[in-house]
């Protein structure tokens, strides 16, 4: 149920579960799709929202040690994807990598960086966006 806007900002409070967010087209050969993910993470998470964060498709490979800490999302930017990551991390979202997306992109399971929570995939994916309690963004 959703907290009247008492304020008159426009802002209107859901108590949700948790966020969700499905990394499918933020893949390291397109830098400049790959903070704004770990920005709303971040921030949801800094809300005290759970976050959870499914690393699909080539997105994968941002979890191989040395590929997101090689990316910056413009090149005006002075922070890393690694350091994104880092902060919404820092924040309490938990990262999760497919396996099927890791076997397809040759990765091993374990060479993961630190921040890397564990394994999750679609089933895991499809629990929270079937889940009326749970929030889905896809980026």
């Amino acid at each position: 149920m959703a907290e009247p806007d008492v304020e008159g900002n426009g802002f209107v409070e859901h108590a949700a579960a948790g966020i969700a967010i499905l990394l499918w087209a933020a893949d390291p050969d397109v830098p400049h799709r790959l903070a704004t993910p770990f920005f709303h993470a971040a921030a949801a998470a800094a809300m005290d929202v759970p976050v959870e964060m499914y690393f699909t498709a080539g997105s994968v490979r941002l979890l191989v040690p040395g590929v997101a800490e090689a990316q910056r999302p413009s090149e005006r930017s002075d922070k890393t994807v690694l350091d994104s990551m880092r902060e919404a991390v820092a924040h309490g979202a938990r990262l999760y990598a497919c396996t099927d997306a890791l076997r397809a992109h040759g990765i091993a399971n374990d060479g993961l960086i630190a921040e890397c929570s564990g394994h999750g995939g679609a089933v895991q994916f499809m629990a929270r966006a079937i889940d009326q309690r749970w929030r889905a963004l896809v980026f």
